[in-house]
């Protein structure tokens, strides 16, 4: 599995989003639009994404890539489901889908502030959600993705 992020503004995000993803065993993140890297333009680690990833920034394969929709359209090619995880009119709750051990699955996640535009939910093969059940409607973009990763993860079923 490989996760998007489209538009992510916070660096204690991405950092959290590295720890999850290598926690979890996603095998490789892409850094789309605006979201930060790991690295400054001087080569050096940003403190904010290390301070909260605590070195799986060193390790876990990224990518920097300017259009997440191009992005996409490659990974489609590649042979990946995508999966947005956002609210809408067409998802689906986290916790109703399966996959299986022959799936390739790429999780997109968007913007803190303004979540996923609608040119690529229409790309997506399948958008999920969290049900919320309290006055808030929505979590911490690096929250929803632990939430949605170690589900997938525990409903992998291996053959």
């Amino acid at each position: 599995m490989v996760v998007l992020l489209h538009n992510i503004r916070s660096l204690y995000n991405t950092g959290s989003i590295f720890r999850t993803a290598d926690a979890a065993g996603f095998s490789k993140i892409y850094l789309c639009g605006i979201t930060p890297e790991p690295l400054d333009r001087f080569g050096r680690y940003r403190k904010e994404i290390s301070k909260v990833a605590l070195g799986a920034e060193k390790y876990i394969e990224w990518e920097k890539f300017k259009s997440t929709g191009r992005l996409i359209d490659r990974l489609r090619k590649e042979g990946y489901k995508i999966w947005s995880i956002e609210q809408d009119e067409d998802s689906v709750p986290y916790d109703k889908v399966r996959v299986s051990r022959k799936d390739k699955i790429a999780l997109v996640l968007g913007s803190e502030t303004k979540g996923l535009p609608k040119s690529i939910l229409e790309k997506s093969d399948k958008i999920v959600e969290i049900p919320m059940k309290g006055r808030k409607e929505s979590l911490n973009v690096s929250v929803a993705f632990g939430i949605v990763a170690f589900s997938l993860g525990k409903n992998n079923k291996r053959k």
